[in-house]
């Protein structure tokens, strides 16, 4: 064996970790996924994982992976305006997340990430009596995200890995003190690329 052909292949085996470390793989079994590809949300962690389609399948079942990981699903649902200030945040860029203890939190977007803080599940209940889609948010992995900033009336039932492709946006914007000129207009951006899903 030679130096030449040892330098080379490391080059080329250095060169195919750089190219394969941009490419999504999925979180469980390290195999390609597409680019709309589904999540799973780690109830442990509290964070969301990526995964193909096979990996996907095995946790499609109420009760699959012992509620340690739990299918993200894809719905998404427009609501009319709701009176959110009974729930107590004061910013109105949040979303709302129940937990399957019954509490409900909110966490809203900063530069840091996400800030969080309990909400009182009696007024979540009070104010789901006003709109009964909300007894149908799925706990732990769907939320109701809010945009009440500027003057805009967004009210989505959505995946709770859109909440964090928010956060992300807010995050990567934001400049200085204020958030400068970019983060709102991001913001605004991403509410109006929300669709509906079924």
């Amino acid at each position: 064996m030679t130096t030449d052909g040892a330098l080379a292949r490391l080059i080329r085996s250095s060169a195919d970790r750089t190219t394969a470390a941009g490419a999504e793989v999925c979180d469980l079994c390290a195999a390609s996924v597409a680019d709309d590809h589904a999540h799973l949300y780690d109830t442990g962690q509290e964070e969301v994982c990526c995964v193909c389609r096979p990996c996907s399948v095995l946790f499609a079942g109420a009760g699959a992976g012992d509620g340690h990981y739990r299918l993200v699903p894809r719905r998404r649902v427009r609501l009319p305006h709701l009176d959110t200030a009974v729930l107590g945040v004061p910013v109105g860029l949040v979303f709302f997340v129940p937990r399957t203890d019954g509490t409900v939190t909110a966490q809203g977007p900063s530069p840091a990430g996400a800030m969080r803080w309990e909400v009182d599940a009696a007024a979540w209940q009070e104010l789901a009596g006003t709109c009964p889609r909300l007894a149908t948010v799925e706990p732990e992995v769907e939320a109701l995200l809010v945009n009440t900033v500027h003057g805009l009336d967004h009210h989505w039932i959505v995946p709770i890995d859109d909440c964090y492709r928010m956060v992300a946006v807010v995050r990567n914007e934001w400049r200085g003190l204020s958030g400068g000129g970019k983060v709102w207009p991001a913001v605004e951006r991403f509410f109006e690329d929300l669709t509906e899903r079924p």
